[in-house]
Formats: structure tokens, C-alpha cells, sequence
């Protein structure tokens, strides 16, 4: 068995904000509460649930993008303290890379492709021909080289989640999250982005972690699924068990949710 790459223990995040009646009184809201997740190396694990479920929440404290309120999060054996200075994580940085969910507003319009997908071999001190990097990783995201010349605005929405994929993996990490990035496309482009996120999983060995609505991309792409309701783990386990045989009343509920077609 494959080691464990990725621990969350005991996680949970509340949320503070003033109250609209009354004088300086505050109520807190609980946006993930005590959650346990475990990622195998090498793994693709699906993280579904309704809008407000938590799951964005959870990939913000699992990439040290926020403060826990309680519990710890591990990458590779090391805690992840995101209180620590942005050059204190740059471990973490190196280890994971992050795809979003809207192509149009995660690329800066005013940069170049070539400055955008190589930003984190700058950023991170990472040496080597960082223009040849840059190349490369853009053709193996089935993009021709010559769009490292390029700007954001000249793509389509499909070529611009290619290039946010890249970015992603321009430094190779082990570790690449994807918090709803196929909900922005349309059905053609989501195809062939889930193609292209299978061949590079296998080709660079990555561990997958999927944020998504959309159950069938899970059970396509995903070895286990964690299912989330009003910031807690309801249910999770390998994905053919729990969308087959859901063991939670919710679970069954999300997968009823589900349009289907007659026979």
C-alpha cells in the first residue's frame, strides 16, 4: 500500500462576522468541523457535496491558504503551518500545484502566457532553463510552444484551463488540487480536459485531489470520494463503494440528485 502524502486530522475553520442588530457582538459560523482526510501517493481523490458543503474550505486549509481554527494538516510527514511567512511554505508551494475554477479570472490579462506559466519557477528560486520549462510543460498540455508569446485574452475557455494546467505543473509537484476546474467549460472541453488529466496523472505521477459537482467526472477520474455535507464528512471510501452502495442517507440524496436519461 502507497504511503499516506496528504493528512488532515481533527480539521475544522469557524468563521467570525459582526452581527447586523446590536453593538459589538459577533456570531460564528462553522465552515468545516472536525474532518479527517487521508490522501495516498500516487491516488486521485474526489471531494463532492452541495454549495456551502465546506470542500473549497477544506482545499484552502489542506494548501496552508488559511489558518485551521482547530485540528493539523500534513504534506508529506511536515505540518503545515500557514501563520509561518510565504518563504516558510515553499515547501508546500513546490509540493502542490492548484487549478481553479474560472480559466477567465485565474490568468492575470496583463501577462504574457510564457510569464504566467513560469511565475512559479521565479517565485519558488527553482534553477535550470526556466524557458525551456516553460515550453515544454506547454506542449504537454497540448499547447503549441509559441503560445508562451501570447496573452490570455487570445484563447479559448478550454485552452485557457490547458495553460492554468500548466501553470500548475510547471514546477512539478506531487500533488495537484483541482477545486471545480471543469465546471467553467463546456461539455466537449471538459472531455478532453479530463483526458488530459488522466494521461499526465500517469505521466508525472501525480496525486489528485478533485473538487467538483459533477459526480460522473468523480467516478470517472477518481479512486476514492469523500462527501461532504454543512462542513463535515458524511461518508467516504473507495468511489465505486460509495456512489454504489452509499451507506449515508445524504450520500443517497446526492446521488438522486443526479438528471438522468429514460432507457
Amino acid at each position: 500500500m502507497s504511503e499516506t502524502i496528504l493528512h488532515a486530522r481533527g480539521l475544522s475553520r469557524t468563521y467570525v462576522a459582526p452581527r447586523t442588530k446590536g453593538w459589538r457582538r459577533t456570531e460564528r459560523t462553522a465552515g468545516l468541523v472536525d474532518v479527517d482526510v487521508s490522501v495516498r501517493a500516487g491516488r486521485s481523490v474526489g471531494i463532492i457535496g452541495e454549495s456551502g458543503s465546506g470542500k473549497s474550505t477544506l482545499v484552502r486549509l489542506l494548501l496552508g491558504l488559511d489558518v485551521p481554527s482547530a485540528g493539523s494538516v500534513e504534506v508529506e510527514g511536515r505540518t503545515v503551518d500557514a501563520r509561518g511567512s510565504a518563504r516558510s511554505l515553499h515547501w508546500l508551494r513546490r509540493a502542490t500545484g492548484i487549478v481553479l475554477q474560472d480559466p477567465y479570472a485565474s490568468l492575470d490579462p496583463r501577462m504574457s502566457v510564457g510569464r504566467i506559466v513560469g511565475e512559479p519557477l521565479w517565485a519558488l528560486g527553482i534553477d535550470g532553463d526556466r524557458r525551456a520549462r516553460v515550453r515544454e510543460v506547454l506542449e504537454q498540455v497540448g499547447l503549441d510552444s509559441g503560445a508562451a508569446e501570447r496573452f490570455p485574452h487570445e484563447f479559448s475557455g478550454g485552452q485557457r484551463q490547458r495553460i492554468a494546467l500548466a501553470r500548475a505543473l510547471v514546477h512539478r509537484p506531487r500533488i495537484l488540487v483541482g477545486d471545480e476546474p471543469l465546471s467553467a467549460l463546456d461539455v466537449t472541453m471538459r472531455a478532453q480536459i479530463l483526458r488530459l488529466l488522466a494521461r499526465l496523472r500517469t505521466e508525472e505521477q501525480l496525486t489528485l485531489v478533485l473538487v467538483s459537482h459533477d459526480i460522473g467526472v468523480v467516478q470517472n477520474v477518481c479512486d476514492e470520494v469523500v462527501v461532504m455535507k454543512d462542513g463535515r464528512v458524511v461518508e467516504q471510501g473507495p468511489t465505486e463503494k460509495v456512489l454504489l452502495q452509499p451507506q449515508a442517507a445524504y450520500t443517497r440524496q446526492l446521488l438522486a440528485s443526479v438528471p438522468t436519461l429514460p432507457a
